[in-house]
């Protein structure tokens, strides 16, 4: 059981908080991530998943920040690097199902939640890589390489092209501005940052995104 303070309805907030964003989800999607606050909230807590662990900050910080960046997700095949607790991979697999997410971590512990939600929730299109990035080599490459973990932008794309298709996007998700970070790009790489709207969440939010110059 899940201590919830009583004036907090996690459905309400949910609920609340998609209608917010300028996508559409169906009800068995939304029952899944519902599903995914209460193993992250129960799990977080026993494993040290994430420091966030309230199942309202939850929505906010983790499920709802995930998923502001689905306007701006091209298609195709998706790596998560240094997950965590599998954000934003998971929300996104919740709410896209057909398409094919590969979560990475170098804690076992972290995977081995991953993979339990994985069964949990019936997320037949993800797939887990324990392990230092670098030494990741994926059976297919993917069209998007993303993540939260990562502070400098430069190092994200050093360490992870060996993974992404010639035409494919590295995408990282910030808080605020990253004004010296895109200043210290590698060579041949071009970025644009983009403000993400996060509903329910008081906090500055971007995405950067790169890719090879053509």
């Amino acid at each position: 059981m899940i201590d919830v303070h009583p004036t907090v309805n996690p459905e309400a907030m949910l609920r609340r908080g998609l209608e917010l964003l300028p996508i559409r989800i169906p009800e068995q999607a939304l029952t899944k991530l519902l599903g995914y606050v209460v193993l992250l909230s129960k799990w977080g807590r026993v494993y040290n998943l994430t420091s966030i662990t309230d199942p309202e900050r939850v929505i906010s910080h983790h499920i709802l920040d995930s998923l502001a960046i689905l306007p701006h997700l091209p298609p195709g095949d998706l790596a998560d690097v240094g997950c965590g607790a599998g954000l934003p991979g998971i929300p996104i697999a919740i709410v896209q199902p057909d398409r094919r997410i590969a979560l990475n971590d170098s804690n076992q512990k972290k995977i081995a939640f991953v993979r339990q939600v994985q069964i949990e929730l019936s997320l037949p299109r993800v797939e887990t890589y324990v392990g230092r990035v670098e030494t990741w080599k994926p059976r297919e490459l993917f069209d998007i390489v993303i993540s939260r973990a990562f502070t400098r932008t430069a190092e994200f794309i050093a360490l992870t092209r060996h993974l992404l298709n010639p035409h494919g996007r590295f995408m990282l998700m910030k808080g605020e501005y990253p004004m010296r970070e895109i200043s210290v790009l590698p060579e041949g790489y071009d970025c644009d940052v983009r403000r993400l709207q996060v509903p329910l969440l008081a906090a500055e939010r971007h995405i950067v995104i790169c890719g090879a110059r053509t």
